[in-house]
């Protein structure tokens, strides 16, 4: 196939479904090579292939939005500073500049350019998180991003095939886990060269000279149909207030969300200013998650690329929380950064109520413990820890689920098995979900501790306790979070020693409720009750459902008292 023939629609779909193939392949070699749990288990990652233009053309099923969306600006900046002419077969090069990529310095970015006879015909690049990157370990309370670990800028990890060695070096000599993390970057690598393989393959087995029409033709219908699906939402100007904890007090985030002509325009202006805390949030990674929203609430079926963002905006006021200027530390900028989701369904609620979700756990519950383990050798983990997603127009949210981060848990096994820490428990938390005619899903309960010596610093970063998940329409709050260190509630986003034999318990929040309770199927309630999910006093007092018999295998509905508390309720 030539660069002029026409791709006609049969064959579009054919080459489209064999480039999410090819970023597949990427994404479970570097997985699989991964040396990090927070990679191979938790998937805490992004992975894509670019045109020569720098536009994003398919990313990876594996992977958050928070990487994804921020990566997608990654090729744009490199070609700013190196250009296509500049570089060779074999080069690849890194950064974690917070305010080019993802956010903040434990995101490194991979970027490997493919040539063919002489010439690049695409980009790959990855985002992992590093379990360290030296500073304090991913902590909430650092002053400055400097204070926050070692800043990449744009740089050669490989220069024409060969490591560059003293970059390798200053890397490895200023991370607490140097084995990781330089395995990490080896993965990243072998990653994006497998990406390149399979797309010069692709390109043999169609016979294609150039990347660049399939390209258009990708972006241009992803973006043709975005903006058929904003199109089909009433124009009009939406806004939404959201009150999070911040590190020491309140943070408040003002969206308001303009449709009109096909596209969409959400700003931030009126959010609270940056913080002297880590939680601020870099442009880039505001556009993620907003982006994400939309897509996500419009157009999931569509491909996430540069042809399906050109329809939205982003703004956010320069020097506010999510627009923070460097050198503004920003480690914990996901407590905030992924609460935006819920802003954005609460401003489009009335305007697309059959679309939009309640209010979930929404900011992953992240814990950074660093100690000495057993044999006196220095340990650093990156845990995270998920609540509970809001209630949908029609179905129940989902209990311990990662939205919208995707970010999954790591098994306690391969915790334990790594690290000193032993845990003592780990299960749903009863009436954490909050009520509705569909309920939100519900948290969870985990309870560890330090099998060690010597004590651990622990670096937790933990939202929604003081603010729980509102419901929509009628559905009730989720329960908020709780934070326990031993008898005390110390600030969630606060370093602190963990003493040996001490134990850290999280509550983990709840997802809101959508619509009425009492409106709830009976049997639903029932359901739960047995599943664990709601109390029996939970469900007489707040769904108005009475339940009658022994043991949870043997409740049944009691109809008749049933009906009685919810005529009463509804009095």
């Amino acid at each position: 196939m030539t660069t002029e023939a026409p791709i006609d629609p049969i064959l579009l779909e054919v080459l489209w479904n064999r480039l999410i193939t090819v970023v597949n392949e990427q994404a479970a070699t570097l997985v699989r090579a991964s040396f990090s749990t927070v990679v191979s288990e938790a998937e805490d990652l992004a992975a894509a292939v670019f045109d020569v233009e720098g536009r994003m053309l398919a990313q990876a099923v594996r992977g958050t939005p928070g990487h994804i969306n921020s990566t997608a600006q990654c090729i744009r900046q490199l070609l700013v500073k190196i250009p296509e002419e500049a570089m060779d077969p074999g080069d690849v090069f890194i950064t974690n500049d917070p305010w080019k990529t993802s956010g903040h310095l434990n995101d490194l970015t991979v970027m490997t350019p493919v040539f063919r006879d002489g010439e690049p015909v695409a980009f790959f690049a990855n985002t992992c998180h590093a379990v360290d990157i030296s500073g304090r370990p991913m902590s909430a309370e650092a002053k400055d991003v400097f204070e926050e670990g070692l800043w990449l800028p744009i740089l050669k990890l490989f220069r024409r095939g060969h490591p560059n060695e003293d970059l390798f070096e200053i890397i490895e000599a200023n991370v607490r886990s140097p084995r990781e993390v330089i395995g990490d970057l080896h993965a990243q690598v072998a990653g994006n060269e497998v990406g390149g393989r399979e797309l010069l393959r692709f390109m043999e087995d169609f016979r294609l000279e150039s990347l660049q029409p399939l390209a258009e033709q990708i972006l241009t219908r992803s973006e043709q149909g975005v903006r058929e699906a904003i199109a089909a939402c009433p124009e009009g100007v939406y806004r939404h207030r959201l009150v999070a904890d911040g590190f020491d007090e309140p943070v408040e985030i003002k969206v308001k969300v303009t449709v009109a002509d096909g596209g969409m325009w959400i700003g931030y202006d009126g959010t609270s200013p940056q913080s002297r805390y880590g939680i601020n949030v870099v442009l880039n990674y505001t556009y993620a998650y907003s982006l994400f929203a939309i897509l996500a609430m419009l157009a999931p079926e569509l491909p996430n690329n540069a042809g399906s963002f050109r329809p939205v905006a982003v703004t956010a006021p320069p020097g506010c929380v999510l627009n923070a200027l460097p050198p503004a530390p920003v480690a914990a900028r996901h407590s905030l950064g992924q609460l935006l989701p819920s802003a954005i369904f609460g401003a489009l609620a009335e305007a697309l109520p059959d679309r939009v979700l309640a209010e979930g756990y929404d900011a992953d519950w992240s814990i950074q413990p660093y100690g000495k383990d057993g044999r006196g050798e220095w340990v650093s983990s990156h845990l995270v820890w998920t609540g509970g997603t809001g209630a949908r127009p029609t179905k129940d949210g989902i209990s311990a689920m990662g939205f919208p981060a995707r970010s999954q848990a790591v098994p306690v096994e391969v915790v334990e098995d790594r690290t000193p820490l032993v845990f003592l428990a780990k299960e749903l938390r009863p009436d954490s979900a909050g009520a509705g005619r569909h309920r939100g899903g519900a948290g969870q309960t985990v309870t560890f501790r330090i099998d060690s010596q010597d004590p651990f610093l622990i670096s937790p970063k933990c939202e929604r306790i003081r603010h729980p998940a509102r419901g929509l329409f009628g559905g009730q709050t989720g329960a908020q979070g709780e934070f326990h260190q031993g008898a005390e509630q110390p600030n969630p986003k606060q370093d602190f020693w963990l003493m040996p034999k001490e134990t850290v318990t999280l509550h983990l929040p709840g997802g809101g409720g959508y619509g009425d309770p009492l409106e709830r199927v009976a049997g639903q309630v029932l359901r739960d009750v047995q599943n664990g999910i709601v109390t029996l006093d939970a469900a007489r007092q707040v769904y108005g459902v009475a339940l009658k018999g022994e043991g949870k295998g043997g409740l049944e509905v009691d109809r008749e008292e049933t009906k009685q508390l919810r005529e009463s309720a509804g009095q």
